[in-house]
């Protein structure tokens, strides 16, 4: 199902970032773009809460308010059923996959992927490995508006083995001219194929049949397509996940670091308490301002040769390296190597919990996916950003076959399928 309207400039208004990268400055801005921006689905604005003023925005998935969920996802559903009346939306007469193209603005190699339903496999099966935990009240948003509007909103996304059989019929299909095409806000071109040859599907699907995946995005949404599995409302479109599915590797994504923001910490106690346990060293910044801070922290990460961690409060700049052995202990022996090594996993471990104190919940722990966002929340919330780099695409497999689970939110794969391009109803 896609926007009846295919201009670029209409599918620029309407369509979305993934819903966890929305902020509610960032919803508005959306919502205002277009009346039929897909953000009032996927984040839908609800009446007066029982704990907040009229009007106010609930994110699906917050600890403790199950009771929004569902009143959120009521809201999508009646919202999407009028949409669909008065004719915003298309639906498919015949079966068919997309071809998506992302192409950075930056000049690098632009990211490959198929776009469909992918059948979610049986428990215990490694043909689709996770690599983060999940918090369990997200899943439950994520699963009550899958259940309420019976449709995929967003694809999540894979990054599958190399086959050769997938690489040859991606050059063939990219031979056309594209069904969809947009710019989004960050230059990154969008470019959709829409394939029904009977003959490529069947060949495209027995090529990716012979692949492993590992979960580059939607953790909580691919677990909550099983949760409404095992529903007894689930039975329509059972069994499968909207999903881009992309090669691991060249034609694939890259991964950047996703940073924590520790609330009501100061700088000087989040240094006293860190020395017992790493070497702290304060760095000079060349210049003032944040954008002085900015570019000395992005020097740092840039060094893929180091291990440790950035502790800031948006002024001083503080690097944490050489933990001691009580802090390595920290860290669960029992658990593979290749998770071990993960500097998240340290910092989770070591720092947060052990040293900090601080338990891995979105309460405790803010999730920031830029420098800038978070230098800013650490000083609007009187607390400290802890930086990370990111590990490699070969690290996060490692640990997915390893059957390990990075804390979570612990990567940013990059670039990002735009949201609203393709839904997926579960039923006709």
């Amino acid at each position: 199902m896609t926007y009846r309207r295919r201009d670029a400039g209409h599918l620029a208004r309407v369509s979305s970032p993934a819903y966890d990268l929305v902020s509610p400055t960032g919803r508005e801005r959306l919502c205002d773009a277009d009346p039929h921006n897909i953000v009032r689905l996927i984040l839908p604005r609800v009446g007066p809460a029982a704990d907040g003023p009229a009007g106010t925005p609930v994110l699906p998935g917050d600890a403790g308010r199950r009771e929004a969920d569902l009143r959120s996802a009521e809201q999508a559903a009646s919202t999407l059923r009028e949409w669909q009346a008065a004719g915003v939306f298309d639906l498919d007469d015949e079966a068919a996959l997309w071809l998506y193209e992302l192409s950075p603005s930056d000049g690098t190699a632009p990211t490959l992927g198929w776009l469909g339903a992918v059948a979610l496999p049986p428990s215990g099966s490694a043909a689709v490995l996770p690599h983060e935990d999940t918090y369990p009240g997200a899943v439950e948003g994520r699963r009550a508006l899958l259940a309420a509007t019976a449709t995929d909103l967003e694809p999540i996304v894979l990054a599958h083995d190399p086959e050769p059989e997938v690489a040859e019929l991606t050059g063939a299909a990219r031979a056309a001219e594209p069904t969809l095409e947009l710019v989004d806000t960050d230059g990154v071109r969008h470019r959709l194929w829409r394939v029904t040859d009977p003959r490529t599907l069947g060949r495209l699907t027995e090529a990716l049949r012979r692949t492993g995946a590992v979960i580059a995005d939607g953790h909580h949404r691919f677990a909550a397509a099983r949760a409404h599995v095992r529903t007894p409302a689930g039975d329509h479109g059972d069994g499968a996940v909207l999903a881009l599915v992309t090669p691991m590797g060249p034609g694939g994504l890259r991964v950047d670091p996703i940073h924590r923001v520790v609330p009501d910490l100061p700088l000087d106690r989040a240094l006293e308490t860190a020395a017992s346990g790493f070497r702290v060293v304060e760095h000079a910044i060349p210049g003032t301002g944040t954008g002085a801070v900015v570019d000395a922290v992005r020097r740092w990460l840039g060094d893929g040769g180091v291990h440790g961690f950035l502790v800031t409060d948006g002024r001083r700049v503080v690097e944490l390296t050489d933990p001691t052995d009580a802090v390595l202990a920290a860290v669960p022996p029992e658990a593979p190597p290749a998770w071990r090594g993960l500097d998240v996993v340290l910092a989770h471990h070591g720092l947060l919990d052990l040293l900090w104190g601080r338990r891995d919940d979105p309460e405790s722990v803010l999730i920031a996916h830029s420098i800038d966002e978070a230098l800013t929340t650490a000083a609007e919330r009187g607390g400290v950003a802890l930086l990370l780099r990111a590990p490699s695409p070969a690290d996060v497999a490692a640990v997915a076959r390893a059957g390990a689970r990075m804390p979570r939110k612990s990567t940013l794969f990059v670039p990002k399928p735009r949201t609203g391009l393709v839904l997926r109803p579960l039923s006709d």
